[in-house]
């Protein structure tokens, strides 16, 4: 049995609720180290817990909201600046190449990033499995703003899976993108108020019983749900926790 290391770079919400840092998963194995999400505050969280940004082999992206790709030009920028050599695969719903390409000519115009990089693009479809380099990702598409292509995501690393939900109000989606996952990360917006494109903690509490992951930690916390932790009976991530699935 291998063992496979998450280190939770940051759980927040797009408004930074409570100090915590936007969307940013490092997962690392024996055989590969890549990002889940990379928000817009991933590069110095990376950099304040000493996580070399070419050791990252790869970043999956659920969908295209600044808090959750919105650190992708930044990690990019830095490689280039720094000479790295070694591909990188950018996983993502369609459309990660001319987004990103937008986003560095606005904010960096004139310098050459991705021109320095060895970037591999790969687009992942709902439904079906994608081969990465070391792990395998299966997208799900889930409940919340159409435009940015929002997925859940199924990932398997050696003989591990973990499961995450992206952004999204209830969908039945979630049991079988979680069934049997060693971790199955959740987000849940809010405590009680009902917004489609996100969950409420009171509608998941009522569902629990019909998830069958192995363990369900919950992210992405407003300020409302930050007032009521000792409320909750799902555990939930925290910035900085690491974990051993």
């Amino acid at each position: 049995m291998s063992l496979v290391q998450l280190k939770v770079i940051g759980c927040g919400d797009a408004f930074g609720s409570g100090g915590r840092l936007n969307t940013c998963f490092y997962v690392k194995s024996a055989t590969t180290r890549f990002l889940i999400d990379c928000g817009a505050s991933s590069l110095p969280g990376l950099k304040h817990h000493g996580i070399s940004i070419n050791d990252i082999e790869a970043i999956v992206i659920s969908h295209f909201h600044g808090d959750h790709y919105g650190g992708v030009p930044f990690l990019l920028l830095d490689a280039a600046i720094h000479g790295r050599t070694k591909k990188l695969q950018i996983i993502s719903p369609v459309g990660a190449k001319q987004r990103i390409s937008a986003l560095l000519d606005l904010l960096y115009p004139g310098t050459p990033v991705l021109e320095k990089l060895d970037v591999d693009f790969l687009e992942y479809t709902s439904g079906k499995l994608l081969i990465a380099q070391n792990f395998s990702v299966r997208a799900f598409e889930v409940i919340h703003s159409l435009q940015a292509l929002p997925h859940g995501l199924r990932i398997e690393i050696s003989d591990k899976v973990i499961a995450y939900s992206g952004d999204t109000s209830w969908t039945d989606v979630l049991l079988p993108l979680s069934d049997g996952a060693d971790l199955f990360i959740c987000e849940c917006n809010f405590f009680s108020t009902q917004v489609k494109g996100h969950m409420n903690y009171l509608e998941l509490e009522q569902r629990l019983p019909e998830f069958s992951c192995k363990r369900m930690l919950l992210t992405h916390f407003d300020q409302q749900m930050l007032d009521r932790l000792g409320q909750l009976t799902i555990p939930q991530l925290n910035d900085g926790m690491e974990l051993m699935v």
